[in-house]
Formats: C-alpha cells, structure tokens, sequence
C-alpha cells in the first residue's frame, strides 16, 4: 500500500468514528447515577454471598479433615 493510500484510510476510519459517537446516546445524570448504585449494590451482594459460601465450605473441609 502507498502511504497516501494508508493517511485516506485512516482519515475515513476516524470519519466513522466520530460518526458513529455522535449516534451514541449518552445517559443524562440520573440515570448514570442510577446505574452505577444498581452496578455497585450488586458487586457488593455478590461479594458478600462469595465470601459466605467461601467460610462455608472451609468450613465444612476442616471438618472433613479433622
């Protein structure tokens, strides 16, 4: 490929992506709130829950082990 070949390519490529971020639909501040409590909240649960099932099961091997 020759190099002005290459720079129209890459000259399109970003013609598309800017096109294509101003199709995206940004979330208003509510929302973005919204979602990352409800992203947060559920890390957390799971957290929580692997940590308790990991306690669990040690639990239940050291008894196995004894």
């Amino acid at each position: 490929m020759s190099g002005k070949s290459e720079k129209t390519q890459k000259k399109s490529w970003f013609k598309g992506l800017q096109a294509e971020f101003r199709k995206v639909v940004w979330p208003d501040k509510n929302a973005l709130v919204r979602q990352t409590t409800a992203v947060v909240s559920v890390s957390v649960l799971l957290g929580v829950i692997i940590t308790i099932i990991d306690a669990i099961m040690k639990y239940g091997i050291d008894l196995l082990v004894r």
